[in-house]
């Protein structure tokens, strides 16, 4: 209910009215406050952020912000599962409709709205044909780990023609990309035309130019793509885009701590994903970290929450409660990481170090796998 707009008061927690965050901030320092006090901004009640004390009717206190911070968290959480549950049904559907166009006899194989790019050297003609005609805006999402300086260097001519012409830039990554130097050499040639954020996880990989044209990967074998230019794909995707994006932490800003002493928030997030069944490769590859990595971090997880078994370790998480959102705060441990880091050249965006397209990967329960070690002195990268 606390992220949530009520009839007589269409905003949320997230964006108190003036009188509403005077009250509710006097009734944290104080306390509580007399019921009158509160009658001018019943949105306060209704958003359950004052309820009555019941030691005394004529008096309300203050739901704490940690636990306003919580609710708010759980919805983005929320949110962003969505999002990522809605592309990859995306993904699928077009696939499906994209294999019986291929099939219908007297049809063409290929149409204006959805294009199929078979092979390594069609997706670099239509990425490269893009981009030479984007004149206003590129997005895209990349997610897996430490960008290679090769990739970077590979598109980085294009992406420097584009700056020049005015064209915007804003990438998505995970949190893991921070730690590549090689992005923030590349910022440093970008200028302010580039702008990057990160998150624990992100959809698979995609790229859209000018709000008119995206790309997204086609198979598992990284030889395909589609060519999308249909009107409503194409806003759909922006519009996951643009929600992602906003809730995303801009590569200059630092990453929030887990909470916990001792726990850093790759961690938490690490913990998240096992207390939903993901077994540890699952884990890395949604993270953007190697599988030794990951059970690098996993081990230290299991010391510090004094864990003998992955089901103990399982029962800790839930017990400290490391199987939630995290709250905000200021970053601590490993990932700490206050530089600027660049947007990567669109021309590599769909392809590997080879240069060869990125296969969507859809979400799955899996068992948890593996048991808990002891920290070997190794500090996880």
């Amino acid at each position: 209910m606390a992220g949530h707009a009520t009839d007589g008061h269409p905003h949320g927690a997230d964006r108190l009215c003036e009188a509403g965050d005077r009250v509710y901030a006097r009734a944290v320092r104080r306390g509580r406050l007399p019921r009158e006090d509160a009658e001018t901004v019943p949105c306060l009640v209704e958003l359950a952020l004052l309820h009555p004390d019941p030691d005394d009717m004529g008096w309300l206190v203050p739901t704490s912000p940690q636990e306003v911070m919580t609710r708010l968290l759980r919805g983005v959480h929320a949110e962003v599962s969505a999002s990522q549950a809605r592309v990859g049904a995306a993904v699928e559907a077009v696939e499906w409709y994209a294999g019986l166009s291929a099939v219908r006899p007297g049809q063409p194989a290929e149409g204006a709205a959805i294009r199929v790019l078979d092979g390594l050297s069609r997706i670099r003609a239509a990425i490269d044909e893009a981009t030479d005609r984007c004149t206003t805006e590129v997005m895209t999402v990349q997610p897996g780990g430490i960008r290679r300086e090769d990739e970077l260097r590979e598109g980085l001519h294009r992406a420097l023609a584009m700056c020049r012409r005015g064209v915007r830039m804003r990438d998505l990554y995970t949190h893991v990309a921070r730690h590549g130097q090689g992005l923030h050499n590349y910022m440093e040639m970008m200028g302010e035309a580039a702008e990057a954020r990160t998150l624990d996880e992100v959809v698979e990989r995609l790229i859209v130019f000018d709000r008119t044209v995206a790309f997204i990967p086609a198979n598992a074998d990284r030889t395909m793509a589609l060519e999308i230019r249909h009107p409503a794909l194409v806003e759909y995707l922006v519009t996951v885009f643009e929600r992602l994006w906003r809730l995303g932490i801009p590569l200059a800003a630092p990453l929030p701590s887990s909470g916990i002493a001792g726990i850093t928030h790759r961690e938490r997030s690490i913990a998240a994903l096992l207390a939903e069944g993901h077994q540890d490769a699952v884990v890395a590859e949604r993270l953007g970290i190697s599988v030794r990595t990951c059970r690098a971090h996993i081990a230290r997880l299991s010391e510090t929450l004094g864990a003998a078994s992955r089901t103990q370790l399982g029962v800790r998480i839930a017990q400290v409660g490391l199987d939630g959102p995290q709250r905000p705060g200021t970053e601590t441990g490993d990932d700490l990481l206050s530089l600027p880091a660049p947007s990567a050249a669109p021309g590599a965006l769909l392809t590997d170090r080879r240069g060869v397209a990125t296969p969507g990967t859809l979400p799955q329960a899996l068992r948890a796998g593996g048991t808990p070690t002891r920290r070997t002195g190794r500090k996880p990268s």
